[in-house]
């Protein structure tokens, strides 16, 4: 390790020289209080930024243990420190004058949800600390301009460290806010199963956003009020007294007219899987973390996945416990993914039918009548939700706007009245009442088999450098290949889909080689995160990527997207 003194004789003497030396700094240099380590230098000054961590003792930012030392702590003060650290050094953003990207100082950039991300990691044991962050090296066209990055290294960062990462310089009262928010949060993720249930929503919160391009909460909206039926009270252990409506385990239907609120409360459901930043809105909207949102997906690929649930008996003869295709319809590919949450593990299932094949979702009496259940080898998902709780414990949330086909079989009705949601359920099922029954399939179906076993793609096998490209929240390519995750909504943060890069990345190195089911491969997936941290899926612990941890749930979809997955 050099002095820090050392590195600024090095900038001195390679100032006004051709880019590459700056090269030469890379390395670990003592700081006061810190580490500063130099781990990738950008190639010119046009290139993606170089990387740099800062890395402090335990004793020295001296926050106490208490703030780390559950897991969710640990989680909700890093991401404070992250956020605390990101306005610290975005007043000196560009301050440091050159060509390209000179100048730019970033941490990643942290939405409304609270995750576990590379850019800041606190040892639970010692509290030391490591943040990590990006610098454009200044230059005059291709030639060094150390002088500015002096400044960047020996006067912005600095002050950045300063004011953000010690805890006597912190305001103590906004962290005890953040630890504590975390410890109510896991409170009542604690509690959803012990209640019977499988999402809750306080009263208060605010469910629209600002707009569709952000996920601030919208200034002047009609905070959430339980009905009454439906009202469950909780003890937060620094909150106190919570009220809220408790969406029990088994079939919810939620129903309204349009632009009243339904799509937005199963939205806030779909993100109640993360905890939220105080102000949110929907700090206290809390999903069973295994939710997943399914719906209709045309174009994509299905890799020998057990449809046989919903789909038998193709005109073609083309196997169904196996299904394989490269361009699903809208039918099969909500099929699969409801088989794929199962494989996942997920214990609860949010649909919004603006986004479902009909032909999936429902078949009524008229069509029943016509067209006969030996000529039609699609079983309706509405003939299958019962099944999927009764037998495999997993509950369902749909919403719905122009089919009252479900009230028969849903045990709790909600109808979202200009953003305000009542329990019509008695109302419903009397009416539903005058209907026919839909009938339903004459056996049970067959327990879906989890047996995929994918083996290495050859195109990668023995490729050390194999290439990753994130392209936002849309897709990632590895190599020429690109994986389609649009559709995979509950996805948050590019950071995630980085992660999923790097997990796939790592599954064809080391874990997919035929005999591994896809179930057991995202098992070892996630221990060696756990046992490494997201850190330990790059190729290089000096040149760790922005990522940010991904759910068991997403993984899977990740892998079942990844049209190079050798089934």
């Amino acid at each position: 390790m050099q002095t820090s003194t050392e590195l600024k004789n090095l900038l001195n003497r390679i100032d006004h020289k051709s880019y590459p030396a700056y090269k030469d700094t890379k390395g670990v240099y003592q700081f006061p209080g810190y580490q500063l380590s130099i781990d990738h230098v950008q190639g010119d000054p046009f290139a993606s930024p170089s990387k740099l961590s800062i890395h402090m003792k335990g004793a020295v930012s001296a926050f106490p243990k208490e703030l780390y030392e559950t897991e969710h702590r640990r989680i909700a003060l890093q991401d404070y420190l992250t956020r605390q650290f990101a306005r610290a050094v975005e007043r000196y953003a560009f301050k440091a004058k050159g060509s390209g990207k000179s100048g730019l100082i970033a941490i990643s950039r942290c939405n409304q949800e609270v995750l576990e991300r590379t850019a800041c990691k606190i040892d639970p044991k010692s509290g030391d600390l490591i943040l990590r962050l990006e610098a454009g090296f200044p230059a005059n066209g291709r030639t060094i301009n150390a002088r500015e990055l002096m400044k960047i290294l020996f006067e912005f960062l600095p002050e950045s460290v300063e004011n953000s990462l010690y805890y006597k310089n912190s305001d103590k009262k906004k962290i005890q806010q953040t630890v504590f928010l975390a410890d109510d949060q896991q409170y009542i993720r604690e509690q959803l199963p012990k209640m019977g249930l499988a999402a809750f929503v306080a009263d208060g919160s605010i469910l629209p956003r600002e707009s569709g391009i952000s996920s601030r909460p919208m200034k002047g909206a009609v905070a959430f009020t339980s009905p009454e039926e439906l009202k469950v009270t909780m003890e937060l252990p620094h909150q106190g007294k919570i009220s809220g409506m408790g969406i029990r385990k088994g079939i919810t239907l939620i129903v309204g007219g349009g632009y009243h609120g339904k799509s937005t409360l199963l939205k806030a459901l779909e993100l109640g899987v993360y905890n939220h930043i105080s102000g949110d809105g929907r700090e206290y909207v809390i999903t069973d973390d295994t939710a997943m949102k399914i719906r209709a997906e045309d174009g994509r690929s299905i890799k020998k996945t057990d449809i046989s649930m919903f789909i038998n008996d193709l005109p073609n003869g083309k196997e169904t416990r196996g299904f394989y295709t490269e361009d699903a319809s809208g039918s099969t590919s909500q099929a699969a993914n409801v088989i794929e949450g199962m494989e996942a593990g997920a214990k609860l299932l949010l649909i919004d039918e603006d986004t479902s094949a009909t032909n999936f979702m429902i078949r009524d009496e008229l069509m029943q009548r016509v067209i006969h259940r030996d000529m039609e080898p699609i079983t309706p998902f509405i003939e299958r939700i019962r099944e999927l709780y009764d037998n495999y414990g997993v509950s369902t949330i749909i919403v719905a706007g122009s089919s009252g086909a479900y009230f028969q079989i849903a045990d709790s009705i909600v109808q979202m009245d200009r953003y305000v949601p009542r329990d019509i359920t008695e109302l419903a099922k009397k009416e539903a009442e005058g209907f026919p029954v839909l009938s339903g399939p004459e056996q049970k179906a067959e327990d879906p088999v989890f047996t995929r076993c994918p083996g290495q793609n050859r195109a990668l096998s023995g490729n050390d450098r194999i290439k990753m490209k994130t392209l936002g929240k849309e897709a990632v390519q590895i190599n020429r290949e690109s994986i389609d995750l649009r559709y995979v909504e509950q996805l948050v943060d590019s950071e995630q889909v980085s992660a999923l890069g790097y997990c796939v990345k790592y599954a064809e190195k080391h874990l997919l080689d035929g005999r591994k089911s896809i179930q057991t491969v995202v098992e070892e997936l996630e221990k060696k995160i756990r046992k490494d941290g997201l850190a330990g899926l790059c190729e290089s612990s000096s040149n760790v990527a922005a990522l940010a941890v991904p759910r068991k749930q997403e993984i899977h979809a990740c892998l079942n997207r990844y049209r190079g997955l050798k089934l």
